[in-house]
């Protein structure tokens, strides 16, 4: 969308995406300052990354024929995203893990949103003007998503905004006053594609 996004591959080589690149399982997507990018991929799910983010695509497979074999995980590395639901997600949820170092979140048919602060947050506010703290924000548009770590699960509901300290603190439901809402374009609407098990980065 704007700025520059590169895939490192597993191999550690690096690769500078443009309009319409494709990526693949095992990629690191790292965006540099000033980039917003979005990812989407062949079940009509979207990811859209603000600056300074990292994510790996650590498995995505799906094909419309063999739905008892879909995988989608990802690791939120760094920094903050915010992603809707395809038809993976939707006709079989439990093949979905998004990971960070606090928790692990899964869905139920959703567009959600992360910020993973980790002392690099100082340019961010959230809805009161303060710096976020250090951990994961979460925010739900739309859906419900599980959100899960050593401490247990916690389910976060529609229009709720949510704080994770650490792995081995539970979720906190915070009140929109306090909310963060990473500052990411809307999605457009969503067009589906073919089948395979690349993604394309538009």
């Amino acid at each position: 969308m704007s700025g520059v996004l590169v895939a490192r591959k597993p191999d550690g080589s690096s690769t500078i995406l443009a309009l319409q690149s494709r990526v693949e399982a095992g990629d690191l997507l790292a965006t540099a300052q000033d980039t917003y990018a979005r990812v989407k991929f062949i079940d009509g799910s979207e990811v859209t990354l603000r600056p300074n983010s990292q994510l790996r695509i650590d498995a995505f497979k799906f094909d419309k024929q063999t739905p008892n074999q879909d995988s989608a995980l990802f690791s939120l590395i760094k920094g903050g995203l915010r992603t809707i639901t395809g038809l993976l997600g939707k006709r079989n949820p439990n093949s979905y893990e998004m990971r960070t170092v606090t928790a692990t979140i899964g869905i139920r048919g959703t567009n959600y949103g992360l910020l993973l602060c980790q002392a690099d947050c100082g340019n961010i506010r959230d809805n009161e003007g303060k710096v976020p703290q250090d951990g994961l924000h979460l925010d739900v548009a739309d859906g419900v998503i599980n959100v899960v770590n050593g401490s247990g699960e916690v389910l976060l509901s529609q229009g709720r905004f949510g704080y994770v300290k650490g792995f081995t603190t539970p979720l906190t439901i915070v009140p929109a006053s306090q909310g963060v809402t990473p500052n990411i374009p809307r999605f457009p609407s969503v067009q589906r594609s073919g089948i395979g098990e690349e993604c394309a980065v538009k």
